[in-house]
């Protein structure tokens, strides 16, 4: 599923306020409403917009997980996840949450859902069926980074982001893969001075240009840089703060972006880049679909590579911590959590890994005990750095307020084409911040 369909709104669709979560702590109490009847099968809540997950774990019950599905059968329901939020909050206070669910659209409605007893302890229940190692360390990471240091989620996609690039046009251009932020604007430079727009990026989407300020952010003050932010301990408008938010500005300045970046869209940003117009590409993993279909890559898999955002002179960053996010969360209802959907659960952590690369392309946070073939080399290169991350980071917006993330995204444009100052920019956020 794209990720303007899905993940880009993700933040913005988070429905859950004050007053609703206050009534769904009300409802749920802390008991987790009690004992009931065993499920009848194993219901899962999906939203209509992700076909992925549902689709494979519907092969798995025909499969690998046949022999659970007798017992149990799988029976998915589906929602449009605009609507998913208040759906959740109207089943816990009917005590009739399914096995498993999407979770909300942001963290705070899992989290309070969890306060009230209605989640399983993900964790503890891997754990005991014995499949906790089967989810990847880097998926790990990133959950407990969303949900306040606990595994509240399954991993059913993963993402990890950095730079896409043109291994022909580096190599006909004499362009070293940049190890460094200085050398990253090296690269740009000579790229640029053979006219050659060094990087494409959907301004009209806003965060594409905001990851930017992020990942300046981790490499040069460290994996909590937003986490201080969100904390209080720090502000955007902290003089090192401003700094990353310069940087990219710069950017945007020296014309790397090309000409109307603010006006650009998702697919034409993604169009630029794989038909050669443009020499690199910050993005997601959820990219290899596009890459790995000849009819919208004109370049050919086989000239794209894949680094990380570079590491910055003196910053207390690291060159491996990827930021990261896994798509719409699912999650484990308590009430229904038993023998037969342990055993459900132990076939999904086993197998869908391998079933989704395979039958989807997708990478997710479950390790991959099947071998499958990569479709392409770069997709080798991002399920290898998927492996061998421990420690990951989340996205600019990731602990944002809705009304500080759309404030965000709006204003990014402003930023790289000079009408919004650095200093401007990041207080503009930071003013949201503090009201929310």
């Amino acid at each position: 599923m794209p990720h303007r369909t899905i993940r880009a709104r993700r933040l913005i669709l988070a429905s859950a306020s004050v007053m609703s979560l206050a009534l769904l702590a009300t409802a749920c109490g802390g008991s987790g409403g009690g004992t009931s009847a065993a499920p009848k099968d194993f219901k899962y809540l999906s939203v209509t917009e992700n076909t992925t997950t549902r689709t494979a774990l519907t092969t798995l019950s025909t499969t690998t997980c046949k022999a659970e599905n007798n017992a149990l059968p799988l029976k998915v329901e589906t929602i449009p996840q605009a609507q998913l939020d208040q759906k959740l909050q109207l089943l816990a206070g009917q005590n009739a949450l399914p096995s498993m669910f999407a979770a909300g659209n942001a963290p705070a409605l899992t989290k309070q859902l969890a306060k009230g007893g209605k989640v399983a302890d993900v964790e503890m229940e891997l754990e005991r069926l014995g499949v906790l190692d089967q989810l990847e360390p880097a998926a790990v990471s990133t959950i407990k980074a969303l949900y306040g240091g606990k595994l509240m989620a399954l991993p059913y996609e993963y993402n990890i982001e950095g730079f896409f690039y043109n291994k022909k046009i580096f190599k006909e251009n004499g362009v070293a893969v940049p190890g460094t932020w200085d050398e990253l604007l090296v690269a740009a430079d000579k790229l640029n001075a053979k006219g050659i727009q060094p990087f494409s990026a959907s301004g009209a989407q806003g965060w594409p240009l905001t990851r930017l300020i992020s990942g300046y952010l981790y490499r040069s003050i460290g994996p909590d840089a937003l986490n201080k932010v969100d904390a209080g301990t720090a502000k955007l408008t902290d003089p090192n703060y401003v700094k990353a938010a310069e940087e990219v500005a710069n950017l945007g300045k020296k014309g790397y972006f090309g000409k109307g970046v603010g006006s650009i869209d998702y697919d034409t940003a993604m169009n630029q880049f794989l038909t050669g117009k443009s020499g690199m590409f910050y993005m997601g993993s959820w990219a290899l679909a596009n890459i790995a279909d000849p009819k919208q890559n004109k370049v050919g898999a086989e000239n794209v590579g894949f680094m990380p955002f570079p590491a910055v002179k003196g910053g207390a960053g690291s060159i491996d911590q990827y930021p990261s996010n896994i798509g719409l969360a699912v999650t484990l209802g308590s009430q229904n959590f038993n023998t037969e959907t342990g055993a459900w659960v132990s076939c999904i952590a086993k197998n869908f890994g391998s079933t989704a690369l395979k039958d989807h392309g997708t990478i997710t946070g479950f390790k991959v005990n099947t071998p499958v073939k990569d479709t392409n080399e770069v997709a080798g290169t991002v399920r290898k750095t998927i492996s061998s991350s421990k420690q990951n980071v989340l996205w600019f917006e990731a602990l944002f307020s809705t009304k500080a993330t759309t404030i965000s995204n709006t204003n990014a444009p402003g930023l790289v084409n000079g009408s919004v100052s650095p200093k401007q920019f990041m207080e503009t956020v930071q003013s949201a911040l503090g009201s929310q």
